[in-house]
Parts: C-alpha cells; structure tokens; sequence
C-alpha cells in the first residue's frame, strides 16, 4: 500500500497501526479528536475533515470507537439497558464509520486496489453470541457490520477493485480494554497492529462485504 488514511490515529490501535504500515513503507495521514476536533457522530464535522483532504488513499482505517461512553459499562443484564447508553453506542461504533465511508467515497481510487476497513468486534456477531450481556456494544457492532455490508454491494458497482471488510483485531491492550483483560486473552496494539497489517495486504475484492479477525478468519455474521 502507499498511501494510507487512519481515522481514530490517535488512539491505540490507530496509532500503533500508523507506526506499522510506516515502517512497510506507506504513506500516512492520520485524523483524530483529539488532535483535528473529528467528531465522527458529526456528520459536519466528517465532511469538513474529509473535504480538506487530497486522494486517493490505497486504504481508509476506522479505528474509532469505545466500549463505555458517558461512564455506561457495557451491560450484565436487560435491567441495566438504557436507551442513552444504546443510542450513544450506534452513534459512535456504527453511524461514525458508515458516515465516514459516505464522505471517502472520492478518496477512494476507482480503478486500481483499494481497502475500507472498519474495526468491528467479534462480540457484534449475532451467530457467535453464546454468553449475552452487553447489549449495546454488541448491537452497535452489529449495525456497523450490516453497513458495511450494505455499503460494500453498492461501491462494488463503482469500484471495482475496492474491498470494504470489518475486522476484529482479537483483545487489545489498550486504554479502550483495561477494565477488561482479566477475561480474555490479549496481546499488545503493536502486535495486534501487525497482525491487522497483514490482513490488510491480504485483502482483495473476492473479500468485500466480509468480516474477518486479526488471522483473516471470517466471523459468521
């Protein structure tokens, strides 16, 4: 790849994945909150950043996204389910990459290889739901799954050689997970950076519309 756009570059997985695909030789350009006032819920704020910007870009990351916002915890059971907490999740995990990849769309090269990728989560697949809980963040996920999916059939018209995925990257040690790594097993942004690299070369248009972890495994939907 030679030239890259991360959205969410400052966060752990952004960052490190900026640092990797540098050192592989690609040109990146990075666009965050904190440091360019991106609110990806903002669908003015999207088109404002994006606007400024000159492609095509071989790839577009979204590493955006959170597991608690406004303090809510992911939930243990129904009777913690707030309609606060859900709408703030589909905005953020869900509508932020969709109206993001609304916006890229002339970023994007129409006639040569190009990769959308979206950090989704393997707790967003319906079918591999065996333990419940966390309804929020699962159901995000799985709205932005169904987006990108959905997204993935129209652009193949348009671009032919574009592969729009979401990824698991596996658990992340990250600001984003520490509450939580005493339940899964998980390995540090660096590594998973790597990792997700790797699946990012790997991809082609045989893949859009797909959902894949960080060892390029598709996740049933």
């Amino acid at each position: 790849m030679e030239s890259a756009l991360i959205i969410g570059d400052s966060g752990g997985i952004g960052g490190a994945l900026g640092r990797e695909l540098r050192g592989r030789g690609t040109a990146v350009t990075g666009l965050s909150r904190s440091e360019h006032a991106l609110d990806v819920t903002d669908e003015a704020s999207v088109e404002a950043a994006l606007g400024a910007l000159d492609g095509p870009f071989d790839l577009i990351f979204v590493a955006t996204g959170a597991l608690e916002i406004g303090g809510a915890e992911p939930e243990k059971a129904l009777r913690d389910l707030t309609p606060t907490a859900l709408m703030n999740q589909v905005a953020l995990n869900a509508l932020g990459p969709a109206l993001v990849l609304k916006h890229a769309q002339r970023l994007l090269p129409r006639r040569e290889r190009a990769v959308f990728a979206a950090l989704s989560a393997r707790v967003g697949s319906i079918g591999d739901n065996r333990l419940g809980g966390w309804y929020s963040y699962r159901a995000a996920k799985a709205a932005l799954n169904q987006l990108m999916h959905g997204a993935a059939i129209e652009l193949a018209r348009s671009h032919r050689h574009l592969c729009v995925a979401c990824l698991h990257p596996g658990t992340v040690q990250t600001a984003f997970t520490e509450k939580y790594l005493d339940r899964h097993p998980s390995v540090p942004a660096d590594e998973a950076a790597k990792r997700l690299a790797n699946v990012l070369e790997n991809l082609t248009p045989e893949h859009t519309g797909g959902f894949y972890d960080y060892a390029m495994r598709e996740i049933p939907w």
